[in-house]
């Protein structure tokens, strides 16, 4: 392929930032193998406008680069600076849910409330892969005060959930409930216990994995300050 074809152009990019042709696929919204058909195969011959166009926002390619048409040059350099910044930013959207971090059930819904933008780069170091499976819900409750308080913001990665399963913080759905504990697995005993970090706060141990749905592990927590 030449230089400039727009398969050579995102395949580059993708070896340069680390990334891999299946977490891309599933960033737009495809199967596993699209982005290396599309690649190795030319199939499809042009990427999908939208498809395109968050290619392009994720990866910092101008879109006529991956087969899009040439734009128009009529911004002020400034104003070109400011978009080629939010470009770069990876949206992730905030749902209007609350999962419990103490008794009592989550309210809510998941759907977007908001879309906060991140730097790709330190969305990778967070996640260690794709940012596809993000969202940010807030934290009700007190049972995981220190490491979480009632209110906090938290960070999930969907894409890690239970086929990655280890120790760590996890949103999960037990008993219809949707709350934010601490995991500790055993896996010689194949169990897991179920902790909150407030020690006022019992444990549930020995819990079979098939009694818990693990929604996604919870990577990055922001709070405000009072």
């Amino acid at each position: 392929m030449p230089n400039d074809d727009p398969r050579a152009v995102l395949d580059a990019a993708i070896h340069q930032r680390g990334e891999d042709y299946s977490s891309l696929s599933r960033l737009i919204g495809r199967n596993a193998a699209y982005i290396q058909q599309f690649i190795k195969r030319g199939v499809p011959r042009r990427l999908a406008e939208e498809d395109r166009q968050r290619l392009s926002r994720y990866l910092s390619i101008p879109e006529e680069k991956l087969g899009g048409p040439r734009r128009p040059v009529t911004e002020t350099v400034d104003a070109g600076a400011a978009r080629g910044r939010a470009a770069d930013l990876v949206l992730v959207p905030r749902l209007d849910i609350r999962a419990s971090a103490g008794h009592g059930a989550a309210d809510g819904d998941e759907r977007p409330v908001a879309r906060l933008g991140f730097h790709p780069g330190w969305l990778r170091e967070i996640t260690g892969g794709s940012p596809a499976g993000l969202s940010m819900i807030r934290v009700s409750g007190d049972s995981m005060v220190p490491t979480l308080a009632d209110g906090d913001e938290i960070l999930v990665d969907r894409d890690d959930a239970a086929d990655r399963l280890r120790d760590g913080i996890y949103v999960l759905r037990v008993d219809d409930t949707l709350m934010v504990k601490r995991l500790a697995i055993d896996p010689s005993a194949r169990s897991i216990t179920i902790v909150s970090d407030n020690p006022a706060y019992p444990a549930w141990a020995d819990r079979h994995p098939g009694e818990i749905e693990v929604i996604g592990r919870a990577v990055w927590a922001g709070r405000r300050i009072a």
